[in-house]
């Protein structure tokens, strides 16, 4: 597919997905919770698959002499995997934006990022301990969509379920990112941090169009770039030095007002 139809076509889909966070709550609700559940069905189908793998003895890529075959003790490259890893287990910091969209913030925020947390974090792991009962190392390395990969191996003529399900997803990472990440715009122009407008909300549909807007206009702006692992990368290095800074900013508060 030529780059720029993926280009126009991610541009529809954030334009789309803009009007119907401006629409309704409810709506952009209802839409994560679809493409929430078709990520998780997805995982499901990869996970089984792989217990299924394992009970018929097709682990041998899990076995440490495969598996570690190939692989670097420099603690330099360790890091960077790791910080690039971050990125796909970042989504709880999100929560944080849209605490007024929530009832009972203070019991439910807690409880919500205590259970995404290790729930997220098992079924990724387990997912990726899937990928390599049917996947070589090599082949996981080379891959730019693994689970596309592992699905025309595994499942034949129903392969095509695997890139649906994770169109899918993309969608609700997408969405998600509207959601909450408009709501930090309004809040910050709310605290005289941003310019005014982008506290403004639509009279009818109370949901704050303008910071909607803003977000999609930025959003935009980042599909001029050609490298998509170098805005990946810029956004997971600014995104961790603000969680940082935050969580530097908390000690000190804490330490100077203990009360």
């Amino acid at each position: 597919m030529p780059e720029s139809s993926i280009r126009l076509f991610a541009a529809l889909s954030l334009i789309i997905l803009s009007l119907v966070n401006c629409m309704s709550v409810r709506w952009a609700t209802r839409v994560q919770d679809v493409f929430t559940a078709a990520k998780l069905l997805a995982l499901a189908i990869i996970i089984i698959i792989g217990v299924v793998k394992i009970g018929q003895g097709h682990y041998q890529y899990l076995e440490p002499a495969a598996a570690f075959k190939g692989t670097t003790s420099d603690i330099g490259r360790i890091v960077i995997a790791f910080y690039n890893s971050l990125y796909a287990y970042g989504g709880w910091n999100y929560l944080n934006f849209v605490t007024e969209e929530m009832k009972d913030p203070y019991k439910n925020l807690p409880r919500a990022i205590m259970i995404s947390l290790p729930l997220v974090s098992f079924i990724y792991v387990t997912a990726n301990i899937a990928y390599f009962t049917v996947l070589s190392p090599t082949e996981f390395g080379i891959s730019n969509a693994v689970a596309v990969l592992f699905g025309d191996k595994v499942l034949g003529v129903m392969s095509w379920i695997i890139p649906v399900f994770v169109s899918l997803s993309c969608f609700g990472s997408v969405n998600g990112s509207i959601f909450t990440s408009s709501r930090l715009f309004f809040v910050g122009a709310r605290e005289g941090q941003l310019p005014n407008i982008l506290a403004m909300i639509h009279t009818k549909h109370f949901t704050p169009v303008p910071a909607i807007m803003f977000k999609c206009i930025l959003s935009l702006l980042y599909l001029v770039s050609g490298d998509i692992w170098s805005l990946i990368t810029y956004f997971s290095f600014f995104n961790w030095l603000c969680v940082g800074m935050a969580i530097l900013g908390l000690l000190h508060w804490r330490y100077k007002y203990p009360d």
